[in-house]
This record gives C-alpha cells, structure tokens and sequence, in this order.
C-alpha cells in the first residue's frame, strides 16, 4: 500500500513539472503568433513615386500686339473669391497704361482690383512704392501644358510684381501718394551695396568698395562736424583762386603760383585717388611677370585715361561715334565725365564741354610727354587740325617751340594766361 501511494505521489509531482513547462512554451507560441499578426497589420503602404515630366522648355518674348500676364499680391488679409459660381460676384480687375508720350512715361501701369461687395479698391502701380526699389532679377510666368509636354515661359508686365494695395474707391490717395515711395539715390547705392556684399562676385565687390570710396565724401556722418572745423581754418583766399578749376579759362585744376610744369597742373587733382585701379589695364597687359615699376605704370595709367577720353568724346560726337561704340569705359570713369563733360538736356557734349575735355586731354599728354609735346599724333586722336590745337595748348599757358621742322608744346612756369580771357579781379 505505501508503495502504491509513493509511486502516485511521483506520477502526480511529474505531471505538474510537465504542465509547468509547457505552459511557456505554448504562451511564447501564442506572443510570436500575435507579432506576426501585428507585423502583417503593420506594414506601410508602398510610396507612390512622383509622376515626372519630361517636358520641352519654350520661351515666349513679350510681343508688341499681345498684353503680357500682370502678377500682383495682396498684403492684407483679403483673399479673392475667383471661383465664386456666380461671374457678377467675382473681382473687377482692370489694368490701366499711361500712353503719354510727351512726358515719356508710356511704361507706366496699374493694376486695379475691385471686389463686387465693397467700397475698396485694391491698386498697384509700376511707378511707386515697393515697385522703386532696385531690381536686380528678371520675373516670369511659367505654364506646363501636359497634354503636349511643353513649359512655357512668359514674361510678365513691367517686370514689376504689383503689391496691391487698399484705396477708398473714388479717391485720389493713389495719385498723391504716387511719388512719396521714391528711393533716394544714396539708398539704392546702399542696397547695391549690401547684395554685392552677400551674393556679388569677386569683381563687383572690389568696384562696390571702390565707388564707396569715392562717394565717402559724400556720407553724412563723416561731415557732421565740418562746421566745427571750419570755424578754426584760415582761408587763403589767393590761394584758393589760383588752384581751383576756372570756368571762364575752361581748363583743369591748376596752381598759378606754382614753380613746376608737374604743379602747374597736379595730377592727383586729374585722376583721383580711386580711380587710380581701373586705369591700369595697359600697364597689366604689358608688364606680365616683371617687377612693378612705379613710373611705368603711372605712365600707362596716363595713356589709359588719356583713351577713355578720347573714345567718351568720340561717342558723343557724329563723326566717331561708330569706331568707339565697342569701347567699354569703366563705371567710374564713366560717371565721371557724364558729370564733368555732359548736359543733362542732351546726350551731345556741347561746345564748351568739348573744349574742357580737350584740356583735359592735353594736360595728360604733357605730363606723360614730360611738358614737351608734339601736337601731330594727339591731333589725329581728337580728329583735329594742328592749328586748331595750337589755340587750345596757349590757353593752357603753353608755348609752342619749333626745333628742326618739329612744332613741341611746352609749359612755362609761374602759369601765364592769354590776357584776353585772363579773368578780371577787383
């Protein structure tokens, strides 16, 4: 009988053991069973890749005969209803041309869009406000067409992007207010400035700095205490007589009291301090990998403005505007002699503008001739006659010498004017 339960008691213990172990296993089963369940749920749908277009690019310039496509923005909060079903309830949108040729203002445009249930006109011109600020990119509209594969690329009108803004419909707010949003010309330099700074090349940087350079004189905060600096200056009023540039002689800078030809007219008072870098194209071509000699390269500057006189002359002039169409004349200079040289009326160089340049021209000749010049190939660049360039080298205070059937030009010391035009003094 012991036995018996003794053998019972194991057989009992051993089936426990097994329902113990198999209770895990069949648990794990049912967890990897619900992974794979959850798995199977779980995995995202593939992506759709994007549909690409292999499309042709066409560009359409603007035509004469076809009005351009406008694109204006509005500022406030106010969003069009274009896609309204009834077409009597959609904006008004109206463009209007100014054809005024007599005043030259045939590019001016506006924009105008008038909702249907209010008393506000949302207007945007091409002359005014946002649309005076420099621009330096060209807009355009493009439409892919995906029927014939084509993008076609249209500029639109004015290339002006019209900021539309609100106006009290039947007012004139518009026209008074047309040119208060005008940009200075001392901030669109400032604006230049800064995106030649950011985004500009090697290039425009350097002639960027070199502009300020120039124009610093100009900058407010350097002459804010001029008048304080003034007030301890002792004015040489002879002195200030003899080294400004006369009007009446029309000559350059010059110094009557001065006791050499280099004085008589200073260089630095002819080509300025900054304007020194963009002269020296001759003497960089000529002078590749030799050491920089400072006479030779003041002397190929001279030459080289010299040319960019001659050729500014030549292009404001009938008879050689052809032949120096193609030069190029750096910025700089270029702005320069617009102011010296030129009218604002008129795009020719009026008589005495052309004898100033003329001077000019024959100061630099003799500093680069060491004040000994032969007037025969000078003549021919200015295409005049030797005689009439003798008049000019004697009201420079020149004198002619002939030595060996050679005409120079010389230049004596203290200056001495023709009497006939020698200014009059109290």
């Amino acid at each position: 009988m012991r036995e018996d339960e003794e053998t019972r008691t194991k057989k009992e213990h051993e089936s426990q053991q097994e329902q113990e172990t198999e209770g895990p296993k069949k648990k794990n089963k049912k967890r990897k069973k619900d992974k794979a369940n959850t798995t199977i749920d779980e995995q995202p749908e593939p992506e759709l890749e994007p549909e690409r277009v292999k499309a042709k690019v066409q560009f359409i310039p603007e035509q004469p005969n076809k009005a351009p496509p406008l694109v204006g923005y509005f500022p406030s909060i106010y969003k069009p209803d274009v896609d309204h079903p009834d077409e009597e309830m959609r904006p008004k949108v109206r463009v209007y041309r100014n054809m005024n040729e007599k005043k030259n203002r045939t590019g001016r445009m506006e924009l105008v869009v008038s909702p249907r249930d209010s008393s506000v006109d949302y207007v945007g011109t091409s002359y005014s406000g946002e649309a005076m600020a420099p621009q330096f990119c060209h807009y355009a509209v493009g439409v892919l067409d995906r029927n014939t594969q084509t993008l076609k690329i249209v500029p639109i009108a004015a290339n002006k992007i019209f900021r539309l803004e609100p106006r009290v419909r039947g007012s004139d707010v518009a026209d008074k207010d047309a040119g208060k949003g005008e940009i200075s010309a001392e901030v669109q330099a400032n604006m230049k400035a800064m995106l030649d700074t950011r985004y500009g090349t090697k290039k425009s940087l350097r002639q960027s700095k070199k502009m300020h350079a120039l124009n610093k004189e100009n900058d407010p905060e350097s002459q804010k205490d001029l008048a304080l600096k003034m007030k301890s200056v002792k004015i040489n009023k002879e002195a200030l007589e003899s080294t400004t540039s006369d009007t009446v002689l029309n000559v350059p800078p010059y110094d009557a009291n001065a006791t050499t030809p280099q004085q008589a007219y200073p260089l630095d008072k002819i080509i300025l301090k900054g304007e020194w870098d963009f002269v020296q194209d001759i003497f960089n071509h000529v002078s590749a990998g030799s050491e920089d000699d400072v006479e030779k390269q003041t002397l190929a500057s001279i030459f080289s403005y010299i040319t960019h006189l001659v050729k500014f002359k030549d292009q404001h002039s009938m008879d050689g505007g052809a032949s120096a169409k193609q030069h190029r004349i750096p910025k700089i200079l270029h702005q320069k002699f617009l102011t010296s040289f030129s009218d604002a009326e008129s795009k020719r160089l009026s008589d005495d503008k052309i004898h100033l340049l003329i001077s000019y021209v024959l100061v630099l000749t003799l500093h680069a001739d060491d004040f000994r010049t032969n007037p025969t190939d000078i003549a021919k660049d200015l295409r005049m006659s030797e005689f009439k360039l003798r008049d000019h080298f004697e009201k420079l205070g020149c004198k002619l010498l002939r030595e060996k059937n050679m005409l120079y030009a010389t230049l004596p010391v203290p200056l001495q004017f023709p009497k006939a035009i020698q200014r009059r003094r109290r």
